[in-house]
């Protein structure tokens, strides 16, 4: 399988990263166009094959990643629209906001199949959370491809369209949710008394632990919680304290308003 990804900034790079380390394809299947040539370079010298030619990165490609901010997303599908007018080519576009009814019109009548897809930057790391919709008519094989290829990632949700902005802030918005929670919690354990670094390798640690938990045991956050919240305990002021100062409603207003 022949991919290629266009646009490698923060999101493309990161899926281009996830490609390399997940083991399934050689370098040399792999493509990136960008006119960057940090971003080029920076991937040339992993073996894979760059260009500035998004033309040309999606003639040589079965799977067309395009994976630029929304607002580019027209221009770049309009110009590459000949060369993915292929039932055999597969079209995988990842940018919040953009609607399947409009890329259906930017690609005209000879549209691929295509996906919407929104992985997270974990994505580098095979630990992506990504929401898949499928948006032709004979997808079953060809999602069953895609979802494989994001599945050595990380996990995959395959859903519906209008799920879509949920599944972006929960999960993609979410990344950087988490990190302001481990940088807040990082500052308070400097008040405590810890060094920073050691702070932060300890936040990581039990979020890390926190995560491994729910996963080994199946339990509900909740259940969890009632194992360490000893009644009278350090646990639960701190959380009725949290609780005070409004967190759990905070972050479901946040995440409501990334959904917006």
């Amino acid at each position: 399988m022949k991919i290629s990804v266009i646009g490698a900034g923060a999101m493309g790079g990161a899926i281009v990263e996830g490609l390399l380390k997940c083991g399934r394809f050689s370098n040399d299947d792999i493509t990136v166009a960008d006119p960057s040539t940090r971003v080029t370079d920076k991937f040339a010298k992993a073996g894979v094959s760059v260009t500035a030619d998004n033309v040309l990165a999606a003639e040589s490609a079965d799977v067309v990643f395009v994976v630029v901010k929304p607002w580019l997303v027209q221009g770049v599908i309009e110009n590459i629209s000949t060369a993915i007018a292929s039932t055999q080519k597969i079209l995988v576009v990842v940018a919040a906001r953009t609607s399947s009814e409009n890329i259906r019109q930017w690609a005209g009548p000879d549209c691929p199949p295509f996906f919407l897809a929104i992985p997270n930057i974990a994505i580098a790391q095979l630990q992506s959370m990504t929401f898949l919709v499928p948006c032709v008519a004979k997808a079953s094989q060809q999602t069953e491809q895609v979802a494989a290829l994001f599945e050595a990632m990380g996990k995959v949700i395959i859903t519906d369209e209008k799920h879509l902005a949920a599944g972006t802030t929960l999960a993609s918005c979410g990344i950087a949710y988490a990190m302001r929670y481990i940088r807040a919690a990082a500052e308070g354990g400097v008040e405590l008394g810890f060094r920073a670094d050691d702070a932060k390798d300890i936040v990581m640690q039990t979020m890390k632990g926190a995560v491994m938990l729910l996963e080994e045991s199946g339990m509900h956050p909740e259940q969890a919680i009632d194992l360490v919240a000893t009644p009278g305990g350090v646990t639960i002021k701190g959380l009725n304290e949290m609780e005070h100062a409004g967190f759990t409603s905070a972050v479901i207003r946040g995440l409501k308003a990334g959904a917006k």
